[in-house]
């Protein structure tokens, strides 16, 4: 058999490029939004990771955090070259940043997977309303 056929008809390979396809696609859409709106991948990669890719809640809001630091990193130097980025502002609320992603990472474990869930689309809603009432 030849093994262009074999890999073709093989239903393990299919399956690979379908999740592959899915976690490319989500890997495109968070990128967009995090560079498109300063941050913000979370919102897209959490439901992506739970829905698409079955991951647990708690799970996927910790791989979230993976996905978005070197996303987040990009984008940053990108508003840096072009003029964008407020380094103090930035250093100010870096240190408060960092003392509360400890907060939150240590805490993350306390919730059940359907309260970090109903926290996280809570927390969602409340953004919402607020950027559409600016």
């Amino acid at each position: 058999m030849n093994i262009i056929k074999h890999f073709r008809n093989n239903i393990f390979m299919k399956d690979f490029i379908k999740k592959h396809w899915k976690i490319t696609l989500a890997g495109i859409i968070t990128g967009i939004v995090n560079g498109l709106f300063g941050s913000g991948g979370g919102t897209v990669a959490v439901p992506v990771l739970t829905h698409m890719l079955g991951l647990k809640e708690k799970n996927a809001h910790a791989t979230a955090i993976m996905i978005i630091l070197p996303l987040t990193i990009i984008s940053a130097f990108i508003y840096f070259r072009a003029g964008n980025l407020d380094l103090g502002i930035s250093r100010n609320v870096i240190f408060g940043g960092v003392i509360g992603s400890i907060v939150g990472a240590l805490i993350l474990r306390k919730f059940s997977d359907n309260i970090l869930r109903k926290l996280f689309g809570g927390f969602m809603i409340i953004a919402a309303i607020r950027i559409l009432l600016m």
